[in-house]
């Protein structure tokens, strides 16, 4: 397991970004729930966020990307529109471990 960060550091309906082992991820946590996903659109490969640490939509409904606009829903990182759309964000494993959160098999 590695280290990303304590799970006090995400601030709720918010997606922070981190570079863990020279992997691009955000965590996201959103309804109390946490995801990571690797920081990698699938349609150009370029990170998601538009401004640093900026993931959200301007409603803070979606992941947004950076260089087409496209959205991905929180809860399974699958694209509903933009170039991708049908396409998912790599989800990544984690533990998480008395308040912080690790990369599962790293």
């Amino acid at each position: 397991m590695t280290f990303i960060c304590s799970l006090a550091e995400i601030p709720e309906n918010r997606a922070k970004g981190f570079v863990v082992n020279e992997r691009a991820l955000l965590v996201i946590k959103k309804d109390e729930v946490i995801r990571v996903y690797r920081n990698h659109c699938p349609h150009h490969g370029t990170p998601l966020d538009w401004m640093p640490g900026q993931f959200m939509d301007h409603q803070g409904r979606y992941l947004q990307c950076s260089t087409h606009g496209a959205l991905f829903r929180v809860d399974d990182g699958e694209c509903i529109a933009g170039p991708c759309q049908g396409e998912s964000l790599e989800a990544l494993a984690f533990e998480l471990k008395e308040g912080c959160l690790y990369l599962a098999n790293c």
